[in-house]
């Protein structure tokens, strides 16, 4: 029987056994990232002030309801007494002694609540410390990167989110669903974002040994990352960097890079800007970007701007690049995701922010965009993405937590039998059994176990035979499919280690090695 988040719930599991540092202002800013951490996780809370004593007492009552679902706490919450120049150094120093695999903190750069025109003045539900908090955490856990060579993850907690509905409902910057890509030489190449910037492995040899991780370099990435495919296959790469300028201001951009070849390095990041970009307030609050090619290789890359409508930025095929465009319409959330359509053109779907619902954006019949407001779903926040068939989304249903594949035209979503998962799924054309084309779904089942299933191209509402690989993830899982057709499966563990199951060499078998580290 599945159960379904309620008040006072245990969030979704998405893995365990990894050292998390919560870091924030004070004692009540850390209870609802304390509600986020599952089972087998060790935890320490590091905070710059105290806070009221009612705070104290309602973190340590989390604390314990932690400790009492597996996680190992590390005392109460350390309390830096820092102020201006001093906390960075103090922040660091808490870090080294608590040695995280993950630091969780807050949003640096959070939503305004309104805004008053005449001043040009941005309001905020937060204080200005939860920013300036998340700021430090970012650096300091880059530094300590840096510093021990180790990599560490970070989350940001996004503002107003809920945690009953899990870790990947709640960050600010998604983590990647198709972060598992194949080359043109039959090697794969893995990119997970960590917080001194995107690490990347691949293959020595097609099915063989795995380099060592490296950093693709890119200062002030922040912790997200977007990996789409282009119209050869070859990995896109899209993140958010966030500069500090020269007069103590934030600037937020949209930023990409490119593999072409397995095995060297991607290119230099290039920045396209964001649709504020004439105003830093404005500009900081720029949402994750979504994007995808259409038929004649032109790339969109889309962004939930300062209204919360959405705006775009087209690269035609030749470089040339427009400038940013406003589409208006239905105010959205962070959760956007580009599919490219049956017709060989992009859509773009938007989770609503201000009911249950997704909006969809297509090119209209001459050739503007025009906007869909009846799709028949309400997904789950942040488990939005494309799936294998064109023009097709995957997501878990708002209410039951069923994951479940829609394409315009179809009456009601398909479900996929999976309502006792978490996060996001990651779906993958392109293997073969018996000749017929398949869709391979891979997700985070219970117990943080990693789990896989396939169904025919095309028809999802087959419905999906699910089996455990006895692997634990951190985050979503990746899949991918090889030029000859190896399928494999990989799913991230502290470390910037891999555990890798490949599809056994069987005639129209769906059997998986056991998974083997890397």
């Amino acid at each position: 029987m599945t159960r379904r988040p309620g008040t006072g719930a245990a969030a979704p599991h998405e893995g365990g056994a990894q050292t998390v540092a919560l870091v924030v202002p004070e004692p009540g800013d850390a209870v609802p990232l304390v509600a986020l951490q599952p089972s087998g996780a060790r935890v320490a809370v590091v905070c710059l002030r105290p806070g009221p004593k009612g705070d104290r007492t309602a973190l340590d009552r989390a604390l314990g309801v932690a400790a009492d679902r597996g996680c190992a706490v590390r005392g109460g919450a350390k309390v830096l007494g820092a102020e201006g120049d001093e906390v960075a150094t103090a922040l660091l120093e808490a870090l080294r002694a608590i040695g995280p695999e993950r630091v969780h903190t807050l949003d640096p750069d959070p939503a305004h609540t309104s805004f008053h025109q005449a001043s040009g003045t941005p309001s905020y539900a937060v204080p200005p410390t939860h920013a300036e908090v998340a700021a430090h955490a970012l650096a300091a856990a880059r530094a300590l990167q840096v510093e021990t060579v180790r990599p560490v993850s970070v989350d940001c907690h996004r503002e107003g989110s809920d945690p009953r509905l899990g870790a990947a409902a709640c960050r600010r910057h998604p983590l990647p669903v198709r972060w598992l890509s194949a080359g043109f030489d039959g090697r794969l190449t893995a990119f997970l974002p960590t917080a001194a910037g995107v690490l990347r492995r691949f293959e020595r040899v097609p099915g063989g040994a795995w380099s060592d991780p490296e950093l693709v370099e890119g200062a002030g990435l922040l912790p997200g990352l977007l990996v789409v495919p282009d119209p050869f296959g070859l990995p896109q790469l899209f993140a958010l960097r966030r500069t500090v300028r020269g007069d103590g201001e934030v600037d937020v951009e949209v930023v990409h890079a490119a593999q072409y070849r397995t095995g060297e390095p991607p290119t230099p990041w290039q920045s396209l800007g964001g649709p504020n970009a004439g105003d830093w307030r404005k500009g900081r609050e720029v949402g994750f970007p979504a994007a995808a090619f259409d038929a004649a290789g032109n790339l969109f890359v889309f962004v939930r701007n300062f209204g919360h409508s959405i705006s775009y930025r087209c690269r035609a095929a030749d470089g040339t690049l427009t400038p940013w465009r406003h589409l208006g319409g239905t105010r959205v959330a962070d959760d956007l995701v580009a599919v490219t359509a049956p017709h060989g053109g992009v859509e773009v779907y938007g989770r609503a922010r201000d009911g249950a619902g997704v909006v969809r954006w297509h090119p209209g019949p001459d050739g503007e965009w025009a906007e869909d407001r009846t799709p028949p779903f309400a997904p789950r926040p942040g488990s939005l993405t494309p799936t294998a068939e064109p023009g097709a989304v995957l997501f878990r249903d708002l209410r039951t937590n069923e994951a479940c594949v829609w394409r315009p035209g179809l009456p009601s979503p398909c479900p996929l039998g999976d309502a006792d998962g978490a996060g996001p799924l990651a779906a993958v054309p392109g293997w073969e059994t018996d000749g017929r084309p398949c869709t391979v779904v891979a997700r985070v089942g219970p117990g943080g176990l990693v789990s896989v299933g396939a169904h025919p191209g095309g028809r999802p509402d087959i419905g999906v035979r699910w089996q455990d690989l006895g692997m634990s993830s951190h985050g979503a899982p990746g899949a991918a499919v090889s030029r000859t057709g190896r399928l494999t499966v990989a799913t991230a563990t502290p470390g910037g280690r891999l555990l890798v199951a490949q599809r056994l060499p069987h005639p129209g078998g769906f059997a998986f090695g056991a998974p083997a580290p890397v």
